[in-house]
């Protein structure tokens, strides 16, 4: 069984591995552990320590409230069996994007998704994503694929600062590119980078998320307070194995599990973490229900609920998803002419394409992770006329009541 392992390390230890420019290996750490094979590939990640409520804790600040992952393999029965006194043991499953085929032709296309988000009133107020970054954790993106359905160029982040790929924009056309564009037709001037964790014909597991999630949290917590801007879009879900309901190193309803520390962390640096709520009637679980990411579910350019999109109640928290935003039209063409951008992972990256728009001018700093989610929940338009329900969350995304919203708070900010 793959796992992530978590120890306690000497300080000294944690801030040499939050050196970005360290070279701690996952030996160095978690050497001659009986009943452990670990993974030498895998970089050592720090997590905040789950002491008192692990959806609210404090800043990682210092080495000693911090502590670190490394994965490896145990056998079958080892959860129950902790291979060392103080080590703690969680599952690590894998994660996958899969494409929604099957379920009909598209319904309206890009454009009309365009008109429904009121891209041209949010130009008009300056929020178009310039200065923006915009993590899309996927299979990849091919850069000149999204640059020629939109019609216009991608701007791509070619640093390092963020972890991204070495070769960013040069992925083949599929999962990661529907994300990127999808992403795109709000924020258009948005920088995105390229993560792919999800790349094909290898398989990915939870692990190799959170250390992208870790990534991005150093670079966002290396720059000013006053300007931070990230928003991550992920299109993801786990699938099994996870551990049984109830165990303390499960994922998908811990709270304590490392990569729900990690989306706490994210957040309290500053960072809009989006999830798709999940297709096929999968239960809304793990991170996709987390109190502080935005759950996305999915509707057609009419405003009606998709079938494959996963209802609430979530396993974090009941009141998932949050709000609905717009799949199933033709735009990407990833994976041919007639499919559609299908599935909540394509409504997740449409959302935090409006999400990086607003961020624009209202970073962090100005507007809080939490603010902006309960904007976007006040301002939904209802589907249901009951308020929040588990098919529609608080309704579907409503960028005028948005815009609105934000013109009465800078007037009354002035």
């Amino acid at each position: 069984m793959r796992v992530l392992i978590q120890l306690r390390p000497s300080p000294d230890l944690v801030s040499a591995l939050s050196d970005p420019c360290g070279t701690v290996a996952a030996a160095d750490v978690a050497g001659g552990m009986p009943g452990v094979e670990l993974d030498t590939a895998f970089a050592p990640v720090t997590v905040p320590r789950p002491a008192g409520d692990p959806l609210s804790l404090r800043p990682l600040d210092v080495s000693d409230d911090a502590c670190v992952l490394v994965r490896g393999t145990i056998c079958d029965d080892g959860p129950d069996r902790p291979p060392t006194p103080g080590v703690a043991v969680y599952a690590d499953p894998a994660i996958e994007a899969v494409p929604v085929r099957g379920d009909g032709p598209p319904v309206g296309d890009w454009h009309d998704v365009e008109r429904l988000l009121n891209v041209a009133g949010l130009h008009a107020e300056g929020l178009d994503g310039d200065g923006v970054a915009l993590a899309v954790l996927d299979t990849g993106i091919d850069g000149a694929h999204a640059a020629r359905r939109l019609g216009r160029s991608v701007t791509l982040d070619a640093g390092s600062r963020w972890g991204a790929s070495a070769r960013p924009g040069e992925s083949a056309t599929g999962h990661g590119t529907m994300s990127a564009f999808d992403a795109l037709i709000a924020a258009a001037h948005a920088t995105v980078i390229d993560l792919p964790v999800l790349s094909p014909g290898r398989g990915a597991l939870l692990s190799d998320a959170l250390s992208a999630l870790a990534r991005l949290r150093t670079a966002l917590e290396a720059q000013p307070e006053q300007s931070r801007a990230l928003v991550v879009s992920n299109g993801w879900t786990a699938v099994a194995p996870d551990l049984p309901a109830g165990h303390p190193g499960g994922y998908s309803g811990n709270a304590a599990h490392p990569f729900n520390l990690m989306v706490s962390a994210l957040d309290r640096a500053g960072a809009d973490v989006v999830f798709a709520a999940g297709d096929h009637g999968r239960p809304i679980a793990g991170a996709c229900s987390h109190p502080k990411a935005l759950s996305v579910g999915a509707v057609d350019v009419n405003g009606d609920r998709l079938g494959y999109s996963s209802q609430g109640p979530g396993r974090l928290t009941a009141r998932k998803p949050d709000v609905c935003a717009y799949a199933h039209f033709a735009g990407s063409a990833a994976f041919g002419a007639d499919e559609p951008d299908a599935g909540t992972a394509a409504a997740a990256a449409v959302a935090a394409g409006l999400v990086a728009a607003v961020r624009t001018r209202w970073p962090a700093s100005r507007l809080s992770p939490a603010e902006l989610r309960a904007l976007l929940r006040r301002t939904a338009e209802d589907r249901s006329e009951a308020g929040f329900d588990y098919d529609y969350g608080y309704g579907s995304v409503d960028t005028a009541g948005i815009i609105a919203a934000l013109q009465r708070r800078a007037r009354n900010a002035a």
